[in-house]
């Protein structure tokens, strides 16, 4: 194909995944160009059909990623299988999360269809995100004011992440600041939780109850093909961001968190050089004592708080971080 968007892609280096996208994914992409120059408009109040007038981000930074408004359908009524049935490789990327005492894997390579699955622990609604142009995932309790709130994907990015929408209000909210950016709750702040970013095998080797997310969505996907396979190893960006930072290359793994409005970010480079031979390393944060275990093999990195709890922490291409998170603190060298 030929034209000034796919030449765009080829000059970056990311033409090789953009051919590898689905036919319905690929064609977004390739009138990125459209959306973007559309997005840009200074005086156009509605993107994907959102109003975004009173944005609490620069509107002109917010882009369309391409796909319409649940262009990328979010699963509303999951399914699990026990992990003995789960057809999931041992190195296949999960995101593991445990409420009340029940564990559950949700790969990635359903996820980079679907980016939420809206999902139930008992009495207690949660909704788990990823972003596969950041290779975040984040899971939040889905209590908004009192309601319980459904989201699904905006087709809206700002900083190359995405961002969600609830149902209710149709507010938009990015899945990295973890708070609503424009609608009737702008300002409001989802509570996250502690998720594990790691392999199956290193997950499935912690929970061996677990249940894994069923490729029974109900959506027509193949869920083989990794249509962002290439992506993590190119050191180019599809979409613009607010602020970058070239202190580590664009898509090194980092753990990040916050603890009393300080941000710090531990570079997976640092840690395997400066965490202990049991891959543990301690460090002090906002007056806080904060361990982090880091696991070369599987490719996690996890922290917890002085009394061995979970913290929420976010893994993170370094681009996406930083982007967020221009003051961020980084480990130093011991």
């Amino acid at each position: 194909m030929n034209s000034p968007t796919a030449e765009r892609y080829r000059s970056l280096g990311l033409w090789p995944v953009v051919r590898r996208l689905p036919w319905f994914m690929a064609g977004w992409f390739i009138v990125l160009g459209l959306g973007t120059a559309l997005a840009a408009a200074p005086d156009r109040a509605e993107f994907n059909g959102f109003d975004v007038a009173d944005a609490s981000v620069p509107i002109d930074a917010i882009q369309r990623g391409g796909p319409p408004k649940d262009g990328i359908p979010a699963i509303d009524r999951p399914r699990f299988v026990a992990a003995e049935r789960a057809e999931i490789a041992d190195s296949d990327r999960v995101l593991g999360l445990v409420r009340g005492g029940v564990a559950r894997a949700y790969p990635v390579r359903i996820l980079n269809w679907h980016e939420v699955v809206n999902d139930r622990f008992g009495d207690r609604a949660v909704a788990v995100t990823y972003c596969p142009l950041c290779g975040t995932g984040v899971a939040f309790e889905s209590q908004v004011g009192g309601r319980v709130a459904s989201f699904g994907v905006s087709g809206l990015l700002y900083n190359s992440d995405v961002l969600l929408y609830d149902r209710g209000t149709q507010s938009l909210w990015s899945q990295i600041l973890q708070a609503a950016i424009s609608g009737p709750l702008k300002g409001t702040r989802l509570r996250a939780l502690p998720l594990s970013h790691t392999s199956w095998a290193d997950w499935r080797r912690r929970h061996p109850a677990t249940q894994a997310l069923s490729t029974d969505t109900g959506y027509e996907r193949d869920y083989g093909i990794d249509p962002y396979a290439g992506y993590e190893r190119i050191q180019r960006l599809m979409f613009d961001v607010q602020n970058r930072d070239d202190r580590f290359p664009l898509k090194e793994w980092v753990l990040g968190l916050e603890i009393e409005g300080v941000y710090k970010a531990y570079p997976f480079s640092l840690l395997a050089r400066h965490a202990d031979r049991n891959g543990v390393l301690t460090d002090t944060v906002a007056g806080r004592r904060i361990r982090i275990r880091y696991d070369r093999g599987h490719g996690t990195a996890e922290a917890f708080d002085a009394q061995g709890r979970p913290w929420p922490t976010t893994m993170a291409f370094w681009f996406a971080w930083v982007a967020f998170h221009p003051r961020t603190e980084v480990l130093r060298a011991p």
